[in-house]
């Protein structure tokens, strides 16, 4: 069912122009640096500690690791992460 999903998303993001993190509700991650992390279209917090971050996401998670995190703004689908990222991960489920 997944791939099903995947492949009509991409059909539809390709052929009607629309865009692919809303048709397939994937993560949007805006950085800045390794300073700020914004990321939209997420399905809830996890996990946060002052060096890492875990999102719930529609195929999995997704793992930020670095220190110093402060979450300057958390809406329902967004945050806003502040600190020294190092990584970003995206983690799929194994359903």
């Amino acid at each position: 069912m997944k791939k099903w999903h995947q492949r009509i998303g991409n059909w539809l993001s390709q052929n009607l122009e629309l865009p692919s993190d809303v048709v397939l509700e994937l993560p949007r991650i805006t950085t800045i640096g390794q300073l700020h992390a914004y990321i939209e279209n997420h399905r809830g917090l996890l996990l946060f500690t002052d060096n890492e971050l875990r999102l719930n996401m529609e195929y999995g998670y997704l793992k930020i690791t670095g220190k110093n995190f402060v979450l300057r703004m958390m809406l329902p689908e967004e945050i806003l992460l502040e600190g020294t990222i190092s990584e970003i991960v995206f983690i799929e489920s194994d359903d």
